[in-house]
């Protein structure tokens, strides 16, 4: 089986995984499109200084895991609940200092005059006049998925800092590249892309990779 990175042999050709490119699966996509996987939802970070992270949490199959991210989503069902249209929150990784968490708000479709901004920045605010547990913080960054990003927090220097962290491809992008890729916004579309991707800035000539 001559198939890399997941790729299956079909007996004539290599039936690649999503976002597997090549003959042999052998390459990354060189551009990928999350705005739909994100869905109408505002990503957040949040770090939480009183747990220490372990390799379990790593595994979201893991106990661990679990039972963090449900103790997680309960304090933060505590603290969105008042913000018009929330619908629960979705943990898409776990990573250390102390334990990290990179999650988005799901939110339902605005009813009316509501704008996505306004109830964005309602998010943001709750989140940085929470009565927080001693030892635990959020971390000052905000964005929107589509449109203009938003928002700076407490001691954050630049409104786009949610685009610029590779945190937001990880969990969308091949596990074998996903340290090459990072956020691209253009227009309402958020992708994944690497330097190798053309037309964007600072792209390089890859040729084959």
């Amino acid at each position: 089986d001559p198939c890399q990175n997941g790729g299956h042999w079909t007996g004539i050709s290599c039936a690649c995984p999503r976002n597997v490119e090549g003959t042999f699966c052998q390459f990354g996509a060189s551009t990928i499109n999350i705005t739909a996987e994100l869905g109408l939802s505002v990503m957040m970070l949040a770090r939480v200084t009183n747990r220490n992270f372990s390799e379990d949490m790593g595994d979201t199959s893991s106990t661990t895991y679990r039972s963090f991210v449900d103790e997680f989503g309960r304090t933060m069902d505590r603290i969105y609940h008042n913000i018009s249209g929330y619908r629960g929150t979705q943990v898409l990784t776990l990573t250390r200092g102390s334990v990290v968490v990179n999650y988005k708000v799901l939110l339902h479709q605005p009813a009316g005059d509501t704008s996505f901004d306004h109830r964005a920045r309602e998010l943001l605010a709750a989140a940085n006049t929470a009565a927080q547990p001693r030892n635990c913080s959020h971390s000052a960054g905000r964005c929107r998925v589509a449109g203009t990003p938003w928002g700076v927090g407490r001691g954050q220097g630049s409104p786009d800092w949610c685009y610029s962290s590779p945190e937001l491809c990880r969990k969308y992008t091949p596990a074998n590249f996903s340290r090459y890729y990072y956020p691209y916004r253009i227009q309402s579309s958020l992708l994944c892309v690497t330097n190798c991707t053309l037309n964007i800035p600072s792209s390089i000539s890859c040729n084959s990779g």
